[in-house]
């Protein structure tokens, strides 16, 4: 297990380098975003059962991919393709390296925005206290759960960890911190802003000391999806493509690569069975898109409502020259 002061110097590092989800019916996620508005839950994180991982937490990124609907299926409604973003291994995403040039363009930043990357990061550890009041039959045998955590959650994880006030690992055994979860809402979406480390270290009980002994640790990147390969590279770039292009997602052609949310996968989580579960609700800093280009809005005129498909078209035909 990595030192507090090894994780802090990683964390630095990245920082120097410029650095919700669905369950899958898998019980032994803990699902926070239920909790009712107002509602609180406290959890303790543990470490990662790969000692090589100098964090606690290992970081998924995502792309969606909509499509309008699917092809040969004339009732089809709109759906969406999860794809695994390779950065997250080390490697260059052939899908980034076309958004990210779309940023610089503020007619195209908008698109720009729906293809990027969305992260989130995999926890393990107990629920201390339930806020949401779960049945014996919704909880897995094993209570050691894991949580998904999305960036603005993560961000007030993280800040405890870079305050040099912080003299043990939260993740520590004896001298460990819980965190509070607690959720709010703000503009209409689920807000986790206040959440926070407790201020007194608590060791674990004689019943959490049990289970880790029982159960062990999870290796949390056995939780990432499948590292695509050369052939699912160039699949995805095809979706991609289609996708922006309005074309309706082909099963038969990339079904059996990646398939859209609620059918059965061949990336994610290798122990989640295919029953869908509810999502996490959407929070207001959930996404960590690049920053708006600074630039004045336009005033509306009596064209914009009727102009808007030529106005899509007109984006969408920039895209593709630049593809070219």
């Amino acid at each position: 297990m990595a030192s507090l002061a090894e994780i802090r110097a990683k964390l630095k590092a990245s920082e120097q380098k410029g650095s919700g989800e669905r369950t899958g019916g898998d019980k032994s996620i803990y699902p926070f975003w239920n909790l009712k508005e107002g509602g609180e839950s406290t959890l303790r994180f543990l470490p990662d059962g790969n000692t090589d991982n100098t964090f606690f937490w290992v970081e998924r990124a995502m792309i969606k991919l909509p499509f309008a609907g699917i092809k040969g299926e004339s009732e089809s409604k709109p759906i969406t393709v999860q794809v695994p973003c390779v950065e997250m291994y080390g490697d260059t995403c052939p899908i980034l390296a076309e958004v990210r040039a779309w940023f610089k363009d503020p007619a195209l930043e908008d698109m720009g925005r729906k293809y990027w990357k969305k992260r989130s990061y995999i926890f393990q550890g107990f629920v201390a206290e339930d806020g949401l009041g779960e049945q014996s039959s919704e909880k897995p045998e094993n209570p050691i759960r894991r949580f998904i955590i999305g960036p603005q959650i993560f961000t007030s994880i993280r800040a405890a960890l870079v305050d040099p006030e912080l003299e043990d690992l939260p993740t520590d055994l004896v001298h460990g911190l819980d965190y509070r979860m607690k959720k709010g809402s703000k503009g209409g979406y689920a807000d986790y802003s206040t959440s926070s480390w407790a201020r007194r270290e608590r060791p674990l009980s004689d019943d959490e000391h049990a289970a880790i002994k029982q159960h062990g640790l999870f290796n949390l990147s056995d939780f990432l999806p499948k590292k695509p390969g050369e052939v699912e590279l160039k699949v995805m770039k095809e979706m991609f493509e289609a996708s922006v292009d309005g074309e309706p997602y082909d099963m038969e052609r990339w079904g059996q690569y990646f398939k859209p949310a609620g059918m059965s996968q061949n990336t994610g989580d290798p122990k989640a069975t295919p029953k869908a579960a509810p999502a996490p609700a959407a929070s207001h800093d959930e996404d960590d898109t690049p920053a708006p280009v600074a630039k004045a809005a336009p005033a509306p005129t009596a064209s914009d409502s009727a102009g808007g498909d030529s106005r899509a078209q007109d984006i969408l035909a920039m895209i593709r020259n630049r593809q070219k």
